[in-house]
């Protein structure tokens, strides 16, 4: 049974999509409509623009958001089952025909910006702990009550993010190095993503999927908060409104679509992320790159 799986952000390159908007119609016409819908020509950065430049959040979500749909669209995907790494979600629920296209380019800015906002809030960041299982990391984040922190991507086993302030993040960081962690490396990012210091971003977004029109989808989506597959589109909805602030469950919910009987994983956007992922969650299923 084949899975389409969708990227989130880190997965972006300088030049993305470049190529399908010079060879396809369609996707030439998507390009266009995203920087209309945008009011601004994303689609600059993403064919010209630096690495540093494509970094900006409010960039950086969108260009793989856009990245993926239209892909998924241009190759006529027909998946059984989808699913999407955080950010990968939105595009994952265009896939399913949840909402268009164009309400999803809404809904990904308005998020990318709120994330921003909530960023500034409050200084913050996320770490990669490496060697370590998931409870072991989830139960010392939760024996840390004088700070932020939590478990907030669970990537592969070995490979769990942890999110919070920069205090949280140093006092876990010693913990789970004592607790055996092979290394703990401090990301990147803007912020505390997956956490309840997202809690901000969550609010303002919540208004805006509440707004948007959601339909049933084609086929389940595996999303983020549950690790399971959903259908019914209050419950889609309601996961949503819940992911920036619940972890991702990456890990639970490719073993959980696996156990429903996926056997093919392909990547639908930029990068190879989540196939190198997949690969160390379960070594027996077939990978693919559109």
């Amino acid at each position: 049974m084949h899975a389409f799986v969708f990227p989130g952000q880190g997965s972006q390159y300088a030049g993305m999509g470049k190529d399908l908007y010079e060879q396809s119609a369609t996707g030439k016409a998507m390009f266009e409509q995203a920087n209309d819908v945008l009011g601004f020509r994303i689609t600059d950065t993403m064919f010209t623009g630096t690495a540093d430049e494509l970094k900006q959040t409010n960039i950086t979500q969108p260009a793989i958001f856009i990245h993926s749909v239209i892909l998924a669209k241009e190759k006529n995907i027909k998946p059984r089952m989808v699913a999407g790494h955080s950010l990968g979600e939105f595009s994952a629920l265009v896939a399913a025909g949840v909402f268009s296209f164009e309400d999803g380019l809404k809904l990904v800015a308005q998020r990318a910006m709120a994330m921003q906002e909530a960023c500034e809030l409050q200084p913050s960041t996320m770490a990669a702990v490496l060697g370590l299982d998931d409870a072991t990391i989830s139960n010392i984040c939760a024996s840390i009550t004088s700070e932020t922190v939590v478990a907030a991507n669970f990537n592969c086993p070995g490979q769990v993010v942890i999110s919070g302030t920069i205090a949280g993040i140093e006092l876990a960081a010693e913990a789970l190095k004592a607790a055996g962690a092979k290394r703990v490396l401090v990301l990147n990012v803007a912020g505390a993503f997956h956490s309840p210091l997202m809690l901000p971003a969550q609010d303002k977004l919540k208004i805006a999927i509440e707004a948007t029109p959601f339909k049933a989808p084609s086929f389940p989506i595996y999303q983020n908060a549950t690790a399971q597959a959903v259908t019914d589109p209050d419950m889609i909805r309601h996961n949503l409104n819940l992911q920036l602030t619940a972890p991702v469950r990456w890990t639970q919910s490719v073993q959980q679509m696996i156990a429903d009987g996926a056997n093919t994983f392909t990547e639908t956007g930029p990068g190879t992320v989540l196939q190198g992922l997949i690969k160390k969650i379960n070594t027996e299923v077939a990978l693919v790159q559109l």
